[in-house]
């Protein structure tokens, strides 16, 4: 009998159920049967991507970016209740579903509740410290303390340098179980013709994320390039809409995506981590434009540029000449990918 393994990404954006889908499709491949768990868009995307996979609805944290950067954490400190009324009830759910599925194994992808001692539970971040401010260490030291009730700690990036992650994923001095599984992409690279100059891809949750897209739409309405813009709305039914040389998507699923990325020049993006994953293993050139307020990815997009990788421009500064820096950098180095899956599925094979 093949064993059941929960999967379940954590709704903030996309881009953690995206680096989802390569563990779910190794786990497939190895015979094991997924069972993927979110909410929102992210359960959207994924069962988009496996429409034959039994899916399943947790509760939402209910994260909501504001207007203004300088709110953002106090937003953060607002939702706190809410984020623990649901971590909760993910944890009553997975109780319930342990028995009803006979699950096997747990991979949660930054959601907190979803974890259980009857059954070998794994956690996936890239951030074992938690950016805030000067309250770093007291929100480093939290996430710590929830990581530790997992059996092992999946950190997609390399232990040793070059890696993407920086002190987000590496620690000095712990006690948690960390195996570093290299960099998680369900893309491939491609060796084709260009067709567009430049890729718009956005992603995030609102209200940035169409700040973001209003933006560069006025920025780049009197572009002459051949621009492909995939807006990150997860919709019923794909909508193609062509406005002068910008070509508008409402979503991409992986294939199509992979295609069009390999297809693109330059990408214009967030400095979210899966992004800087995708972008690593296609060696995509990109001009970063982090969400503004989000520590994590403004701290991404500051490495990237100091480093003289990748070039960023903050949201509410960028203008269309900031694309042509990106030529002046060489893109992200090449960093190792995941592929010892026999060894981290051991975990579930059980006595």
């Amino acid at each position: 009998m093949t064993k059941n393994i929960l999967v379940a990404p954590l709704n903030w954006g996309l881009g953690h159920a995206t680096r989802c889908i390569p563990i779910i499709a190794a786990l497939e491949n190895h015979g094991y049967t997924p069972i993927l768990a979110s909410d929102g868009v992210a359960l959207a995307l994924l069962k988009k991507e496996f429409p034959h996979l039994l899916a399943l609805e947790l509760p939402s944290y209910d994260i909501k970016y504001p207007k203004k950067a300088r709110n953002f954490m106090w937003k953060m400190l607002m939702n706190t209740p809410k984020t623990l009324i649901a971590m909760e009830s993910e944890k009553k759910r997975v109780h319930k579903w342990i028995a009803e599925y006979q699950l096997d194994g747990i991979i949660s992808d930054n959601r907190l509740g979803v974890h259980s001692k009857k059954v070998p539970s794994v956690f996936i971040t890239h951030q074992l410290t938690v950016l805030s401010g000067k309250t770093t260490w007291l929100t480093s030291k939290l996430h710590q303390f929830y990581i530790k009730k997992f059996n092992e700690c999946w950190v997609p990036d390399s232990k040793n340098i070059p890696n993407l992650s920086g002190k987000l994923g590496h620690l000095e001095n712990t006690t948690l179980n960390i195996k570093y599984i290299g960099a998680l992409s369900r893309l491939q690279k491609q060796e084709i013709p260009i067709i567009y100059d430049i890729m718009v891809l956005l992603s995030g949750p609102e209200p940035q994320r169409t700040l973001l897209e209003m933006k560069i739409i006025e920025e780049l309405k009197e572009a002459t390039e051949k621009i492909v813009f995939i807006k990150g709305k997860i919709e019923a039914i794909q909508t193609v809409e062509q406005i002068g040389n910008i070509t508008f998507y409402n979503f991409m699923q992986t294939k199509q995506l992979e295609k069009t990325l390999n297809e693109s020049m330059i990408v214009l993006c967030r400095s979210g981590y899966t992004t800087m994953m995708d972008l690593a293993k296609l060696e995509k050139k990109a001009l970063l434009i982090p969400t503004p307020g989000q520590f994590e990815q403004e701290f991404l997009a500051k490495k990237f540029k100091q480093e003289g990788i990748l070039p960023m421009v903050k949201q509410n500064r960028f203008k269309r000449e900031a694309i042509y820096s990106v030529s002046l950098y060489p893109g992200l180095p090449k960093v190792a990918t995941a592929s010892d899956w026999l060894d981290l599925f051991n975990l579930f094979k059980g006595k």
